[in-house]
């Protein structure tokens, strides 16, 4: 079988020398390269081979989501800075590890998220970290073109809520759920990684259900430290949450940012979230709980 290889040359990882190795790992295969953002979604709709094959980061990642045609297995190797997804479909974290592993990788069907009609693959939110993906972006790529790396983001992160004096009051509806100071919205039980610490914002939500939320209804000095201790011991973020859930409309009070994936999608008063159930086929690996 024909595998068609999706490569982002501007990922944190990719190389030429990687692109070789991976190629030689595939083989028969067509190498097409990203030229531009919202490129990989075209190329996955036009991409000829049995199989979609990513080398990339998670941006690149949703792209192909967002170009899938459902049918054709999609296999995902690490080429960013973090790469979440391949990771939380139990794949090796080196490129050609990974592509070794898709060798044997038994074809899952399982859903992905949505939000105003974007998919998403493992998470998506509104709120502060949304705006720190923004300005993660807006920092651009250091002197040997690599993105910065998760101790910026958490950095970051913490910036935009020191900012606020550590302080996040209500500022969104969650129809039927009630108010929030930011959402977390996720279609795994992983909503990121920090290093190799996985951030189970949801522990329960899984690949194969609907999405499951949470929000902190509000955050100050002292809550902070009880949900970063929630999440150390694995427990979920806690507050408002959701857990399976096929829909969910949220009203903001005034535009707030909106990231699905790690990418920044803009500021939105209104954000319809759902559950696109058996959306696409991936291949994933032996460690996965798919």
């Amino acid at each position: 079988m024909r595998a068609t290889l999706i490569v982002n040359p501007f990922a944190s990882n990719v190389t030429n020398e990687l692109v070789a190795e991976v190629e030689r790992t595939l083989e028969p295969v067509e190498t097409l390269f990203t030229e531009r953002r919202g490129h990989a979604t075209e190329l996955a709709r036009q991409a000829c081979g049995d199989t979609i094959v990513v080398l990339s980061g998670d941006g690149v990642f949703n792209e192909v989501l967002n170009g899938a045609d459902g049918d054709r297995p999609l296999g995902f190797l690490p080429g960013g800075g973090t790469s979440v997804l391949p990771r939380a479909l139990g794949l090796p974290r080196t490129a050609v590890a990974a592509a070794r592993a898709l060798e044997h990788a038994a074809p899952r069907r399982i859903s992905l998220g949505r939000v105003n009609g974007r998919r998403f693959g493992f998470s998506a939110g509104v709120g502060f970290v949304a705006e720190a993906v923004r300005r993660v972006d807006e920092h651009g790529r250091r002197h040997d073109g690599r993105r910065p790396g998760d101790l910026f983001f958490a950095w970051t992160v913490a910036r935009v809520v020191l900012e606020r004096g550590l302080r996040l009051e209500p500022a969104m509806e969650l129809v039927g759920l009630g108010r929030a100071a930011a959402l977390f919205v996720s279609n795994c039980s992983t909503y990121t990684y920090a290093g190799a610490f996985p951030l189970r914002m949801s522990p329960q939500a899984t690949f194969v259900g609907g999405i499951d939320v949470a929000a902190p209804p509000r955050v100050g000095p002292a809550s902070i430290w009880r949900y970063l201790a929630r999440l150390a011991v694995g427990r979920g973020l806690g507050g408002l949450s959701g857990h399976d859930l096929d829909r969910l409309e949220v009203r903001c009070d005034e535009p707030l940012p909106l990231q699905a994936d790690g990418e920044d999608l803009g500021d939105v008063g209104l954000a319809l979230f759902e559950c696109e159930h058996d959306a696409v086929t991936v291949l994933a690996g032996t460690t996965s709980w798919l």
